[in-house]
């Protein structure tokens, strides 16, 4: 008898409806049908599944309203914000499409050097084979798509596993990929429960791993998967500094959007604040003021711009991390308060740099606060993590964005912008526990493909 599972609202708790995972029988067969559809895809050439990738964007666009509530549903995501994530969907759908026309090697001269041998390499990009896409809860069709997408431009078939509170969205985007072309043979959803992942992962009919998700899952992935390619999109405690001559309005509207949306649980979130000395005051309480303004609540609401966190268990982590920055210093400015999974958004100072706010990844609606009056006093503090995703700094100087863009072990330093910025065409990925590899449209397709050499 299969075991299922039940979706609930993170809001209100209401049963959105409850599913079986899928078995072990199942899912052996579903990757014998897709090493079939191996074949399948090799007669579908670039320009067919581009084709099929721009039809899947205009059916997700077709569609958007309808994926975005289900987002909200499933995951607490404000209705407003769930209609961006399906904007960038659509958008990364076209890339996919576009992208899958551009996959070009180059043609290398044997006599570059000696000895004059006459030949020409003619370097290709092939498809590794099966992709196996795991999904998180937080961006439930963008981020499949920036897996599914690349993975099928490139050529390889899919199996597509996305976190289980995402189940409705999930079916709803597969059978929009048939929909649109995909051959049921090159792309197939399976929601193993978690002590079948590890067959799924180290199963020889797996190719590529594609993972979004925390470093502990990605630690239990590499140790299963053994020789495979993976590609790890994980966590980040990501930065914002706030220099002396930086527009404070702007810095505080992105501290705001790129840390109290989507109720912190971005891992591109501005989750530690740097601002100088000469301009600490006045950005505090700006933000303080601004951030009042914010209405709490059901995220079904239109106006609503922070709900809750996707469960019990996460917010009442949440809530400990803040009680643990207080108990060794830190002062409440704003916020500290707890309603359900609501965790209201908080503003915190005098926060000690070595604390677990400042150290590890808080997934939830927390702006840690620090002053200095030397760049030189943070940028130790800043790689004091594990992980090195993104930053993002404001301010004028040309030469102080050059230095820190050398000195911080980040993936990508955003310029008069927070940390949070990300572009469907540009490489995304960080260094140290952030990641292996590169998202992106154009990266991940060569992520997930391998380069064949015909000497001619």
């Amino acid at each position: 008898m299969s075991i299922s599972y039940k979706v609930n609202n993170p809001f209100n708790q209401e049963l959105l409806g409850e599913f079986p995972f899928s078995s072990k029988e199942e899912v052996e067969a579903q990757l014998v049908l897709l090493k079939k559809g191996q074949k399948t895809l090799k007669n579908i050439p670039a320009h067919e599944r581009s084709d099929i990738l721009r039809r899947l964007s205009v059916l997700l666009d077709e569609n958007s309203e309808k994926l975005a509530k289900l987002i909200t549903l499933e995951t607490g995501k404000t209705i407003a914000d769930s209609r961006v994530e399906m904007v960038r969907a659509v958008n990364a759908s076209i890339a996919s499409s576009e992208e899958a026309r551009q996959i070009i090697g180059e043609t290398l001269d044997s006599d570059a050097y000696a000895p004059t041998r006459g030949k020409l390499g003619i370097v290709c990009w092939r498809p590794l084979g099966t992709a196996l896409c795991i999904t998180p809860f937080n961006f439930p069709i963008n981020i499949a798509i920036h897996k599914i997408g690349p993975a099928f431009a490139a050529g390889n078939t899919v199996m597509f596993k996305p976190g289980p509170q995402n189940t409705l969205s999930s079916q709803l985007l597969t059978d929009l990929c048939y929909e649109a072309g995909f051959p049921e043979d090159t792309l197939q959803l399976c929601m193993p429960d978690i002590p079948e992942m590890g067959d799924l992962i180290a199963s020889p009919l797996i190719n590529v791993v594609n993972f979004t998700g925390g470093t502990a899952a990605a630690n239990s992935i590499a140790h299963a998967a053994g020789y495979k390619k993976l590609l790890l999109e994980l966590g980040g405690n990501d930065p914002l500094i706030v220099m002396a001559d930086a527009d404070i309005d702007s810095a505080v509207n992105a501290a705001i959007n790129q840390r109290f949306a989507t109720a912190g649980q971005r891992c591109t979130a501005a989750k530690r604040l740097f601002l100088h000395e000469d301009i600490y005051t006045q950005f505090r309480d700006t933000l303080i003021a601004k951030t009042k303004q914010l209405v709490v609540g059901d995220p079904l609401q239109e106006e609503t711009f922070i709900g809750p966190v996707i469960n019990e268990k996460a917010a009442n982590e949440i809530k400990l991390s803040i009680e643990q920055a207080v108990s060794v210093g830190a002062t409440v400015a704003l916020g500290n308060k707890q309603e359900g999974n609501v965790i209201y958004p908080t503003i915190l100072e005098n926060v000690n740099s070595d604390c677990e706010l400042m150290v590890e990844e808080i997934f939830g609606p927390v702006i840690p606060l620090m002053s200095f009056s030397d760049i030189e006093q943070i940028i130790p503090i800043i790689n004091n993590s594990a992980y090195g995703l993104q930053g993002g700094i404001f301010t004028q100087q040309l030469g102080l964005i050059k230095y820190l863009f050398d000195e911080l072990d980040i993936g990508t330093l955003a310029v008069n912008d927070g940390p949070g910025f990300r572009a469907e065409h540009f490489p995304f990925g960080g260094v140290k526990s952030s990641g292996v590899g590169r998202e992106g449209i154009k990266y991940a397709i060569r992520e997930m493909s391998y380069l064949k050499t015909l000497v001619i």
